[in-house]
């Protein structure tokens, strides 16, 4: 593979592994590190790239893997993805979008309280549009599993955003 083709099959997971590496271990220069890690290691196994059944998802594993190597170095805790990468400038008016913006930093915090392995299927399925058999082979772990993570996941989400509502709205009425 030369250089040319590499950069035009490869180059276009740059920020997909990225946004995943950085939801991992909150700190921009370690995600870069990561995500430049993997592209060395594809780099120098060019040549045998032909025999991997899912680019993607052999990536997202190396990033994973790379990512928890870190985590493990520094005994950090994962923490929430900066506010500032999401853009809502679509939003029809500025209630709206303030709103929308609010709703977007509760679910990252519910999503930072819950167990690492259903932060990162949640990440995966809602923010990367990952399908469920990609996440699978991402995380090394069977479908199943998936189904049954990502439902625990947004159940706790949805129920901690519904506790909140009942809470402000008793809040407003007294």
């Amino acid at each position: 593979m030369n250089p040319q083709t590499f950069l035009t099959n490869i180059q276009p997971l740059k920020n997909k592994l990225f946004r995943f590496a950085y939801r991992m271990l909150s700190n921009v220069e370690e995600a870069e590190d990561v995500v430049q890690e993997v592209f060395i290691k594809l780099w120098k196994n060019k040549d045998y790239l032909h025999e991997i059944n899912n680019l993607d998802a052999w990536c997202m594993t190396a990033t994973r893997n790379l990512s928890i190597d870190k985590l493990r170095s520094k005994r950090q805790r994962v923490q929430p993805l900066h506010p500032g990468l999401d853009r809502e400038d679509n939003a029809p008016n500025p209630y709206h979008s303030a709103a929308n913006k609010d709703l977007v930093e509760q679910v990252r915090k519910f999503m930072a309280q819950l167990p690492q392995k259903q932060q990162q299927i949640m990440h995966l399925r809602d923010i990367e549009q990952y399908t469920y058999q990609e996440i699978a082979e991402a995380l090394d772990i069977s479908l199943e599993q998936v189904k049954v993570y990502l439902f625990r996941a947004r159940k706790a989400v949805r129920e901690q955003l519904l506790k909140q509502d009942v809470e402000a709205f008793t809040d407003r009425s007294r």
